[in-house]
Protein backbone atom coordinates (compact mmCIF):
# COMPACT_ATOMS: atom_id res chain seq x y z
CA UNK A 1 0.00 0.00 0.00
CA UNK A 2 1.43 3.27 -0.63
CA UNK A 3 2.15 6.10 1.76
CA UNK A 4 -0.21 9.43 1.84
CA UNK A 5 2.60 11.23 0.18
CA UNK A 6 3.08 8.90 -2.58
CA UNK A 7 -0.45 9.73 -3.45
CA UNK A 8 0.57 13.11 -3.53
CA UNK A 9 3.99 13.48 -5.65
CA UNK A 10 3.48 14.11 -9.39
CA UNK A 11 6.86 13.26 -10.92
CA UNK A 12 7.39 13.65 -14.80
CA UNK A 13 9.76 14.90 -17.72
CA UNK A 14 9.58 18.17 -19.39
CA UNK A 15 7.59 16.43 -22.75
CA UNK A 16 7.43 12.80 -23.63
CA UNK A 17 7.99 12.47 -27.07
CA UNK A 18 11.81 12.52 -27.55
CA UNK A 19 12.99 9.42 -30.18
CA UNK A 20 16.40 9.12 -28.42
CA UNK A 21 14.72 7.78 -25.67
CA UNK A 22 13.61 4.75 -27.68
CA UNK A 23 16.00 1.62 -26.83
CA UNK A 24 16.66 3.38 -23.77
CA UNK A 25 13.41 4.53 -22.12
CA UNK A 26 11.19 3.19 -24.98
CA UNK A 27 10.77 -0.32 -26.09
CA UNK A 28 13.03 -0.69 -29.09
CA UNK A 29 10.80 -0.35 -32.21
CA UNK A 30 7.84 1.91 -29.96
CA UNK A 31 6.37 4.58 -32.96
CA UNK A 32 6.00 8.21 -31.91
CA UNK A 33 2.53 7.76 -31.75
CA UNK A 34 2.35 5.25 -28.61
CA UNK A 35 5.03 7.07 -26.93
CA UNK A 36 2.59 8.63 -24.27
CA UNK A 37 0.60 5.26 -23.70
CA UNK A 38 4.10 3.34 -22.68
CA UNK A 39 4.99 6.73 -20.88
CA UNK A 40 1.83 6.81 -18.87
CA UNK A 41 2.31 3.32 -17.77
CA UNK A 42 5.48 4.49 -15.86
CA UNK A 43 4.89 8.05 -14.63
CA UNK A 44 1.84 9.76 -13.18
CA UNK A 45 1.90 13.18 -15.18
CA UNK A 46 3.84 14.83 -17.45
CA UNK A 47 4.63 18.78 -18.54
CA UNK A 48 3.77 19.78 -22.28
CA UNK A 49 5.88 21.61 -23.89
CA UNK A 50 4.23 21.77 -27.47
CA UNK A 51 1.24 23.92 -26.12
CA UNK A 52 4.12 26.70 -25.49
CA UNK A 53 4.76 27.35 -29.15
CA UNK A 54 1.18 26.80 -30.46
CA UNK A 55 -2.59 26.06 -29.25
CA UNK A 56 -2.75 22.46 -29.97
CA UNK A 57 -5.39 20.90 -31.66
CA UNK A 58 -8.65 19.22 -30.14
CA UNK A 59 -8.43 16.27 -31.91
CA UNK A 60 -4.60 15.96 -30.39
CA UNK A 61 -6.07 16.90 -27.11
CA UNK A 62 -8.82 14.02 -27.31
CA UNK A 63 -6.30 11.47 -28.07
CA UNK A 64 -3.80 12.51 -25.23
CA UNK A 65 -6.60 11.90 -22.57
CA UNK A 66 -7.74 8.70 -24.77
CA UNK A 67 -4.19 7.39 -24.21
CA UNK A 68 -3.61 7.70 -20.63
CA UNK A 69 -4.89 5.49 -17.82
CA UNK A 70 -7.68 7.21 -15.00
CA UNK A 71 -5.30 9.05 -12.72
CA UNK A 72 -3.02 10.11 -15.13
CA UNK A 73 -2.06 14.92 -15.11
CA UNK A 74 -0.78 17.25 -17.99
CA UNK A 75 0.58 19.53 -17.11
CA UNK A 76 1.40 22.39 -20.01
CA UNK A 77 3.02 25.63 -20.83
CA UNK A 78 1.23 28.45 -21.48
CA UNK A 79 1.45 30.05 -24.82
CA UNK A 80 4.63 32.27 -25.92
CA UNK A 81 2.28 34.39 -27.36
CA UNK A 82 1.06 35.53 -23.73
CA UNK A 83 4.22 35.32 -21.62
CA UNK A 84 6.84 36.08 -24.36
CA UNK A 85 5.44 37.98 -26.90
CA UNK A 86 2.69 40.54 -26.15
CA UNK A 87 3.70 39.84 -22.21
CA UNK A 88 0.25 40.01 -20.72
CA UNK A 89 -0.72 42.67 -22.20
CA UNK A 90 -3.88 42.00 -24.87
CA UNK A 91 -3.90 38.61 -24.90
CA UNK A 92 -6.97 37.60 -23.31
CA UNK A 93 -8.43 36.35 -26.32
CA UNK A 94 -5.18 34.17 -26.74
CA UNK A 95 -5.82 33.05 -23.43
CA UNK A 96 -9.27 32.11 -23.90
CA UNK A 97 -8.94 29.81 -27.14
CA UNK A 98 -5.98 28.08 -25.00
CA UNK A 99 -8.32 27.24 -22.28
CA UNK A 100 -11.02 26.12 -24.16
CA UNK A 101 -8.83 23.70 -26.04
CA UNK A 102 -7.00 22.69 -22.86
CA UNK A 103 -10.29 21.61 -21.20
CA UNK A 104 -10.76 19.24 -23.46
CA UNK A 105 -8.47 17.24 -20.98
CA UNK A 106 -10.92 16.86 -18.30
CA UNK A 107 -10.15 15.57 -15.54
CA UNK A 108 -6.44 14.99 -16.41
CA UNK A 109 -5.62 18.88 -16.99
CA UNK A 110 -3.12 19.85 -13.78
CA UNK A 111 -1.14 23.06 -13.44
CA UNK A 112 -0.70 25.82 -16.21
CA UNK A 113 2.80 27.28 -16.27
CA UNK A 114 3.22 30.78 -16.75
CA UNK A 115 6.90 30.42 -18.10
CA UNK A 116 8.06 33.95 -18.15
CA UNK A 117 12.00 34.65 -19.71
CA UNK A 118 14.21 36.75 -18.58
CA UNK A 119 13.35 40.43 -18.67
CA UNK A 120 15.70 43.39 -19.68
CA UNK A 121 15.46 46.83 -18.74
CA UNK A 122 14.25 47.67 -22.03
CA UNK A 123 11.10 45.32 -20.98
CA UNK A 124 10.86 46.20 -17.59
CA UNK A 125 13.59 48.76 -15.50
CA UNK A 126 12.45 46.94 -12.58
CA UNK A 127 10.86 43.90 -11.17
CA UNK A 128 8.44 46.15 -10.03
CA UNK A 129 7.24 47.44 -12.97
CA UNK A 130 6.67 43.47 -13.72
CA UNK A 131 4.54 42.97 -10.60
CA UNK A 132 2.22 46.09 -11.22
CA UNK A 133 1.65 44.63 -14.27
CA UNK A 134 1.42 41.01 -13.04
CA UNK A 135 -1.41 41.76 -10.46
CA UNK A 136 -3.59 42.98 -13.13
CA UNK A 137 -2.72 39.96 -15.85
CA UNK A 138 -3.03 37.58 -12.19
CA UNK A 139 -6.55 39.20 -11.72
CA UNK A 140 -8.04 37.84 -15.12
CA UNK A 141 -7.30 34.26 -14.62
CA UNK A 142 -10.38 32.13 -14.74
CA UNK A 143 -9.78 30.77 -10.87
CA UNK A 144 -11.31 26.83 -11.91
CA UNK A 145 -7.54 26.25 -13.39
CA UNK A 146 -4.62 25.68 -11.02
CA UNK A 147 -1.54 28.40 -12.45
CA UNK A 148 1.95 27.92 -11.40
CA UNK A 149 4.66 31.13 -12.12
CA UNK A 150 8.38 31.12 -13.33
CA UNK A 151 10.29 33.94 -13.70
CA UNK A 152 14.16 34.05 -14.86
CA UNK A 153 15.21 37.14 -12.61
CA UNK A 154 16.49 35.53 -9.65
CA UNK A 155 16.59 39.23 -7.99
CA UNK A 156 13.13 40.06 -8.70
CA UNK A 157 12.28 36.87 -6.14
CA UNK A 158 10.79 38.89 -3.29
CA UNK A 159 8.34 38.33 -0.68
CA UNK A 160 5.99 41.42 -2.54
CA UNK A 161 5.85 38.80 -5.64
CA UNK A 162 5.32 35.88 -3.25
CA UNK A 163 2.72 37.78 -1.48
CA UNK A 164 1.21 38.16 -4.78
CA UNK A 165 1.12 34.45 -5.44
CA UNK A 166 -0.17 33.55 -2.49
CA UNK A 167 -3.12 36.11 -2.28
CA UNK A 168 -4.36 34.33 -5.89
CA UNK A 169 -3.37 30.65 -5.09
CA UNK A 170 -0.73 30.56 -7.40
CA UNK A 171 2.29 28.45 -7.66
CA UNK A 172 5.41 29.99 -7.58
CA UNK A 173 7.97 27.50 -9.95
CA UNK A 174 11.00 26.49 -7.69
CA UNK A 175 13.46 25.58 -10.51
CA UNK A 176 16.80 24.09 -10.36
CA UNK A 177 18.78 25.78 -12.99
CA UNK A 178 22.54 26.71 -13.27
CA UNK A 179 21.76 30.81 -12.86
CA UNK A 180 19.57 30.83 -10.31
CA UNK A 181 19.47 31.21 -6.46
CA UNK A 182 19.59 27.31 -4.88
CA UNK A 183 16.76 25.85 -3.29
CA UNK A 184 18.49 26.39 -0.02
CA UNK A 185 19.46 29.30 -0.11
CA UNK A 186 16.26 30.62 -1.21
CA UNK A 187 14.26 28.91 1.67
CA UNK A 188 16.49 30.63 4.42
CA UNK A 189 15.04 33.87 2.63
CA UNK A 190 11.59 33.04 2.01
CA UNK A 191 8.35 30.77 2.51
CA UNK A 192 7.98 29.65 -1.28
CA UNK A 193 4.73 27.78 -0.59
CA UNK A 194 2.05 29.91 -2.21
CA UNK A 195 -0.70 27.61 -3.63
CA UNK A 196 -2.66 24.67 -2.63
CA UNK A 197 0.10 22.99 -4.46
CA UNK A 198 3.41 23.51 -5.88
CA UNK A 199 5.40 23.11 -9.06
CA UNK A 200 9.06 22.20 -9.66
CA UNK A 201 11.49 21.94 -12.65
CA UNK A 202 14.70 20.31 -12.88
CA UNK A 203 15.80 21.92 -15.58
CA UNK A 204 19.63 21.55 -15.87
CA UNK A 205 22.41 24.10 -17.78
CA UNK A 206 21.55 23.78 -21.21
CA UNK A 207 24.37 25.79 -22.76
CA UNK A 208 26.72 23.44 -20.19
CA UNK A 209 24.99 20.25 -21.02
CA UNK A 210 24.80 20.44 -24.73
CA UNK A 211 28.73 21.01 -25.10
CA UNK A 212 28.72 17.43 -24.22
CA UNK A 213 25.84 16.07 -25.67
CA UNK A 214 22.92 16.54 -28.01
CA UNK A 215 21.98 12.69 -27.79
CA UNK A 216 19.46 12.49 -24.66
CA UNK A 217 20.33 8.63 -24.27
CA UNK A 218 22.27 8.60 -21.25
CA UNK A 219 23.39 10.30 -18.02
CA UNK A 220 26.19 12.31 -18.77
CA UNK A 221 26.16 14.59 -15.61
CA UNK A 222 26.26 13.46 -11.95
CA UNK A 223 23.19 15.49 -10.09
CA UNK A 224 22.91 13.05 -7.30
CA UNK A 225 24.32 15.68 -4.81
CA UNK A 226 22.29 18.38 -6.52
CA UNK A 227 18.88 16.27 -6.19
CA UNK A 228 19.68 15.12 -2.66
CA UNK A 229 18.95 18.91 -1.61
CA UNK A 230 15.61 18.39 -3.29
CA UNK A 231 14.67 15.46 -1.12
CA UNK A 232 13.43 17.73 2.41
CA UNK A 233 11.30 20.46 0.64
CA UNK A 234 9.59 17.94 -0.83
CA UNK A 235 8.79 15.84 1.98
CA UNK A 236 8.09 19.11 3.93
CA UNK A 237 5.08 20.40 1.19
CA UNK A 238 4.12 16.51 1.15
CA UNK A 239 3.50 16.61 4.92
CA UNK A 240 2.01 20.21 4.52
CA UNK A 241 -0.86 17.50 1.96
CA UNK A 242 0.03 19.58 -1.28
CA UNK A 243 0.25 17.60 -4.19
CA UNK A 244 4.03 18.44 -5.42
CA UNK A 245 4.63 18.43 -9.37
CA UNK A 246 7.88 17.92 -10.71
CA UNK A 247 9.49 17.78 -14.09
CA UNK A 248 12.88 16.64 -15.33
CA UNK A 249 14.62 17.85 -18.07
CA UNK A 250 17.14 16.03 -20.52
CA UNK A 251 19.45 19.11 -20.12
CA UNK A 252 19.25 18.18 -16.52
CA UNK A 253 21.56 15.69 -17.00
CA UNK A 254 21.33 13.81 -20.16
CA UNK A 255 18.24 11.59 -19.93
CA UNK A 256 15.22 12.46 -18.37
CA UNK A 257 13.60 9.39 -16.80
CA UNK A 258 16.67 8.34 -15.35
CA UNK A 259 16.93 11.88 -12.98
CA UNK A 260 13.06 11.23 -12.73
CA UNK A 261 14.09 7.58 -10.85
CA UNK A 262 16.82 8.55 -9.20
CA UNK A 263 15.06 11.35 -7.68
CA UNK A 264 12.33 8.67 -6.47
CA UNK A 265 15.33 6.43 -4.93
CA UNK A 266 16.46 9.35 -3.07
CA UNK A 267 13.01 10.02 -1.99
CA UNK A 268 12.56 6.00 -1.26
CA UNK A 269 15.99 6.42 0.97
CA UNK A 270 16.00 6.55 5.00
CA UNK A 271 13.47 9.24 6.01
CA UNK A 272 14.55 12.57 7.34
CA UNK A 273 12.42 14.58 9.74
CA UNK A 274 13.51 17.84 9.19
CA UNK A 275 11.37 20.73 7.88
CA UNK A 276 12.17 23.81 5.92
CA UNK A 277 9.20 25.73 5.12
Amino acid sequence: MNRPEQTLLRLGTSAYSNPSWVGVFYPKGTQPGDYLAYYASRFNCVELDNTFYRIPSETIVRKWYTDTPEGFVFAAKVPQVITHEKVMVGCQEDLNDFLKVMSGLQEKLGPLLLQFPYFNKTAFPSGKEFLARLRIFLGSLPPEFRWALEIRNKLWITQPLLDLLKERNVAFTLIDQSWMTRISELLQKFDLDTAEFAYIRWLGDRKGIEQITKSWDRVVVDREEDLKQWVIPVRTLLGRNRVVFGFFNNHYAGHAPASLEMFLRLMNSERQPESVF
